[in-house]
């Protein structure tokens, strides 16, 4: 997932705040978790922390995680993903 597409998801959920507020504040937990990830990598490697580098991956990882589950249930029909092209 590119920044573009971050930003278009984040546009969407911004301009529909009021009418989706739960999928809004589970999009800003995942924006940042993607953060803390980027952001905990250089203390882990300072630190030597090697069993910090999965939770880092999977904290980069969770937007990406996130948009792919919403669009498996939007296919499946078992959510409606407005945002979804």
């Amino acid at each position: 997932m590119d920044l573009d597409e971050l930003q278009r998801i984040r546009q969407w959920h911004a301009r529909h705040r009021n009418d989706h507020p739960v999928e809004y504040h589970l999009w800003d937990a995942m924006l940042t978790l993607w953060l803390a990830g980027w952001v905990g990598c250089i203390p882990a490697w300072v630190l030597e922390a090697e069993w910090a580098f999965p939770l880092c991956l999977a904290a980069i990882s969770a937007p990406s995680l996130y948009v792919a589950g919403r669009l498996k249930a939007h296919r499946a029909r078992k959510l409606r993903c407005d945002w979804a092209r």
